[in-house]
């Protein structure tokens, strides 16, 4: 697993303890980086968490308008931070293509949950990235 997909994963780690925890993903992570006895937590995590929490409301309204039948309080955990940050990574950061936004999340799906969240996790993000976007 390379740098970027460790931090990846490392995020939506926060993103779903945070979520769960009912804590403020941006409180969590500052105990995560002030921890020396955990492992460090590299500045693209920091990035991406900060990310997610500044475009909370548009990611979650994104969500929700794609994710038919599938109420975001009705996701499983894991799938609802997993989609936060491909959402950040794919309508909200210019440092990664799309192509890549999605297959690292629907690789973390695979990983981290269900055997249908790959399928789900691309569905919404696919019809996410067909939406017309302003420049």
């Amino acid at each position: 697993m390379g740098a970027r997909s460790k931090a990846r994963k490392r995020a939506v780690d926060i993103l779903f303890e945070s979520d769960l925890r009912g804590l403020d993903p941006t409180a969590l992570l500052a105990e995560r980086v002030g921890a020396p006895e955990l492992a460090p937590v590299s500045e693209y995590t920091i990035s991406l968490v900060h990310g997610v929490v500044e475009h909370a409301e548009d990611i979650d309204r994104l969500l929700a308008d794609q994710a038919h039948g599938w109420a975001l309080a009705r996701m499983p955990a894991v799938d609802r931070a997993v989609l936060r940050l491909g959402v950040f990574e794919l309508l909200f950061s210019a440092e990664v293509d799309d192509a890549v936004a999605i297959d690292e999340a629907i690789e973390l799906a695979k990983l981290l949950s269900t055997d249908d969240s790959p399928r789900f996790v691309n569905g919404v993000l696919g019809a996410l990235a067909a939406l017309p976007r302003s420049s």
